[in-house]
């Protein structure tokens, strides 16, 4: 089963359960992904939808920064609830240190030898850990790592 048919799936689950937070996070999940797919003409594959899923989390978190800043609780616990639920769709996040050894195995496939390597290197990493890990950790992973 495809993630975008478990997402379907999940959303039959949250209309039947009448969850209706959860639902309407599945929705909106499922009417970004139809959006990417009318407006790219394809079809979505599992790392195009877990791609999608980080883009909303990211979305998601700053709008909770910028809520908490505002001093507006409710909305701030909404947006945390819409990201514990689309996290359900992100597979197992790599650990600090599991990002750290898959940079450098990267600058040594690469041959990066400096901070001017930090596009080459930020290329194959998105390529290789998408939805795997968090962009801005494997970001300073390579900053670390190009700095010594």
């Amino acid at each position: 089963m495809s993630l975008k048919d478990r997402i379907t799936e999940d959303m039959k689950d949250a209309l039947r359960a009448r969850q209706s937070e959860r639902l309407g996070t599945i929705r909106m999940l499922l009417a970004a992904c139809k959006q990417k797919e009318v407006d790219e003409r394809i079809v979505l594959d599992d790392a195009a939808v877990i791609g999608l899923v980080d883009k909303l989390i990211k979305q998601r978190k700053d709008s909770i920064n910028a809520f908490a800043q505002a001093g507006r609780t409710d909305l701030v616990d909404k947006e945390s609830a819409e990201v514990r639920v689309l996290e359900a769709y992100l597979p197992q996040r790599l650990s600090e240190a599991q990002i750290a050894d898959e940079v450098a195995r990267i600058v040594a496939q690469t041959g990066a030898a400096g901070p001017g390597d930090m596009g080459k290197v930020m290329a194959a990493a998105k390529a290789q850990l998408a939805g795997k890990a968090e962009m801005a950790l494997v970001s300073a992973a390579v900053k670390r790592a190009l700095a010594q």
